[in-house]
């Protein structure tokens, strides 16, 4: 057999998932393809890390060649793969270096001839979007706006970080900026590309989309800005052409890096448990990620899983790092049980503890890695007790109860059981009304013996300025009141919620995204 056709037998390994000790390679041997896989969804492996040229699928075996267009390419693909291992159809994979240099299309048999990739899944690689022809097909008019795109978010029901969009809109150009704000209630980002075709092109692929199946959907239209200024590098802002850029106040950055020796234009940014450069693919685990949108060259979506490591968030959805370290916080006002409140708006909380030492540092335990990183999402730079709040991932996996006779004064406290958790039923409401912090506060279980007067002065005893209130038309048992800021709404909150009106009813309080 030819030395540049390529053989299953001696490909094999004893252990899963290691990289052979082969020498580096265009050619990729992957294992453990689970049946029904498409050479699509292979390809779609390759495809964020450079050009694909060829494909041999060897369907009976469970096992594929792909062949890269650089060796570059393939070095970046196996070592990211090492580190993190991708899923086919929810299974692992597992790839190493062929021993073969080039996949050769002649002297093979039809059931078992490498395939010249498509090149529409290679279209997606910065600078070889192929849309200069697109815009020719349409009568050669080059479009006239400009390189930035304003990007709503509607049903934030999962986090949505930067790099959750460094992610989605790398894919079809070079990312030059991101910026995160909420406006009006609902999250919105600006994001500017090198050129003003890939920003029509992504726009063209992505509006009207979800990020993750059934929520987190993209509106996409032209910004009027035609680039944007960033002061900050951090999960609320990024410039991708800096890296001397300060964290600036009340945010913490990401820890990505654009220096590092596989942050080529190929690669992309995540917040991601792995070497700094590397990126999962798009596409997560069902239920949890990012379902496979339509961007050419994604035919087969791509799940990337990650191993937990301490102070590291790992993909939404998969086992992770949980617990959140809390700064900055007012050592005289904040209580164990302040906090509950306040990050269970954004998921069920199990464990809280106040540093005995530092009383301004609170670790937080929440149910999963995906509710910690939606109460980084919103809480992080909230103003509590006259403090800006700094909320990110901690290095612990867990929060230790204190042991019998060890001196705590209160300070940790576990609400693993607690009958306040708001999403313990997977088919509950609440996961539908997740909003940031806001001065309109939405109220329920309200009993019919209670007045707005009852409820003006209840909220006025603590401290609070009621600007408007509403009782709801069709269900007099929910209202809107609207305080003086958004502050005073979390303390509220923090104080009222479930407060007991007697016989056993208590009252229920959690951020609306109206305004009366």
């Amino acid at each position: 057999m030819s030395n540049s056709t390529p053989a299953t037998g001696n490909e094999k390994t004893k252990s899963q998932g290691r990289r052979s000790l082969c020498s580096p390679s265009r050619v990729i041997h992957i294992r453990q393809i689970p049946d029904g896989v498409t050479e699509a969804e292979v390809i779609s492996l390759g495809v964020p890390f450079g050009k694909v040229t060829n494909v041999l699928m060897l369907r009976g075996k469970g096992q594929a060649f792909l062949e890269m267009a650089s060796i570059d390419a393939a070095v970046s693909m196996v070592n990211c793969y090492a580190l993190a291992t991708p899923l086919l159809h929810n299974q692992p994979v597992y790839m190493q270096y062929s021993h073969y240099k080039e996949l050769r299309i002649d002297n093979q048999p039809n059931q078992a001839r490498p395939q010249p990739a498509p090149q529409c899944m290679n279209a997606v690689q910065h600078g070889n979007l192929g849309i200069t022809s697109a815009f020719a097909a349409e009568g050669g008019v080059l479009p006239s706006h400009g390189s930035v795109l304003r990007v709503l978010v509607e049903n934030v029901f999962c986090p949505v970080t930067l790099d959750t969009l460094y992610q989605i809109f790398s894919k079809f150009g070079f990312v030059l900026k991101i910026v995160m704000f909420h406006k009006n209630n609902q999250f919105q980002a600006l994001l500017q590309y090198a050129d003003a075709m890939n920003a029509y092109y992504a726009k063209m692929a992505l509006d009207g989309h979800c990020i993750y199946t059934g929520c987190c959907t993209l509106r996409i239209d032209f910004s009027k800005f035609t680039k944007l200024t960033v002061k900050y590098n951090n999960d609320k802002s990024r410039d991708f052409t800096r890296t001397d850029l300060p964290f600036g106040d009340g945010h913490r950055t990401v820890e990505t890096s654009l220096s590092t020796p596989f942050a080529t234009q190929n690669t992309i940014f995540p917040s991601y448990t792995g070497p700094p450069g590397f990126a999962p693919a798009l596409g997560f685990p069902q239920g949890a990620g990012p379902s496979a949108l339509p961007v050419p060259g994604a035919l087969g979506p791509l799940t990337v899983t990650t191993s937990a490591a301490p102070g590291h968030m790992t993909v939404p959805g998969i086992p992770g790092n949980s617990v959140l370290l809390v700064s900055n916080l007012n050592p005289e006002a904040i209580t164990p049980y302040g906090l509950f409140i306040l990050f269970g708006v954004y998921g069920d909380v199990h464990r809280v503890k106040i540093m005995f030492k530092k009383r301004g540092i609170a670790l937080v335990q929440m149910a999963d890695a995906t509710q910690a990183q939606l109460a980084i999402n919103y809480l992080n730079g909230q103003k509590l007790y006259g403090r800006v709040m700094h909320t990110t991932l901690s290095k612990y996996q867990t929060i230790q109860l204190p042991r019998e006779g060890q001196e705590d004064t209160g300070l940790t406290k576990d609400y693993s059981n607690s009958p306040l958790h708001r999403f313990k039923n997977p088919c509950s409401k609440n996961f539908q009304n997740i909003f940031p912090p806001s001065a309109t506060l939405h109220l329920s279980n309200i009993p019919p013996s209670v007045t707005v007067d009852d409820l003006k002065n209840l909220f006025t005893s603590k401290g609070s300025t009621v600007k408007g209130f509403k009782f709801f038309q069709k269900d007099c048992k929910m209202a809107l009141i609207q305080l003086g800021s958004v502050e005073e709404a979390v303390h509220a909150l923090i104080e009222l919620h479930n407060h007991d009106f007697g016989e056993n009813q208590h009252l229920r309080v959690s951020f609306s995204k109206s305004s009366i």
